[in-house]
């Protein structure tokens, strides 16, 4: 049986540490936006579990300077895949993780409202990994079967929804290979199903 994504809103294929930062939903609104994003932490370091433990507000401020700089700070996303393409979720997505910040998307604010958030570990200047937009594809498709109002248009950037103030996922994503890995994974789904 394939990996997806249940009625309550988890990932089979994911790992599961829960985040306290997050909250219900409005009453009443669908799910039909995808948000990827970038993160590294300390910035521009990859591994040590620092961003796992942020998103569960248990960051250790001494290990590194820049920490004391985002202690305050209580955030989350629903799915982070790191650069071996694990993929760890921390919110169902049923529920309204904290990722996209002050943001506006086809003239709706507020996108957390509406939005999944994934995080890929990377920065403006390294490459994204093979792993991490094989699994990134897979896991937008799974999260298309489950929220069918999910287009491929509608799997943005940080920098579409809050222009100007995010940079994200940034110029090392190639969004062309991801959408072309995107399709490949609609029609291995496929084959499963026929």
């Amino acid at each position: 049986m394939s990996a997806m994504i249940d009625t309550a809103g988890w990932y089979s294929a994911a790992r599961i540490l829960p985040s306290p930062n997050f909250n219900a939903r409005p009453p009443g609104v669908v799910v039909d936006l995808i948000v990827l994003h970038a993160i590294s932490l300390p910035p521009g370091q990859f591994g040590g579990g620092h961003i796992e433990r942020f998103f569960q507000n248990r960051l250790e401020i001494p290990a590194h300077p820049y920490f004391a700089e985002i202690q305050h700070l209580q955030v989350s996303a629903h799915f982070l895949i790191d650069r071996a393409g694990c993929v760890t979720q921390f919110v169902s997505t049923e529920d309204r993780a904290w990722h996209a910040g002050v943001s506006c998307w086809s003239a709706r604010e507020n996108c957390n409202d509406f939005s999944v958030g994934i995080e890929l570990e990377g920065s403006e200047s390294v490459p994204f990994s093979d792993a991490q937009y094989v699994q990134c594809a897979r896991l937008c498709r799974q999260l298309q079967r489950r929220y069918p109002q999910i287009g491929e248009d509608r799997i943005v950037g940080h920098q579409d929804v809050a222009p100007g103030r995010k940079w994200d996922p940034g110029p090392q994503f190639r969004w062309d290979g991801f959408r072309s890995l995107l399709r490949d994974s609609e029609r291995e789904q496929g084959e499963e199903l026929g």
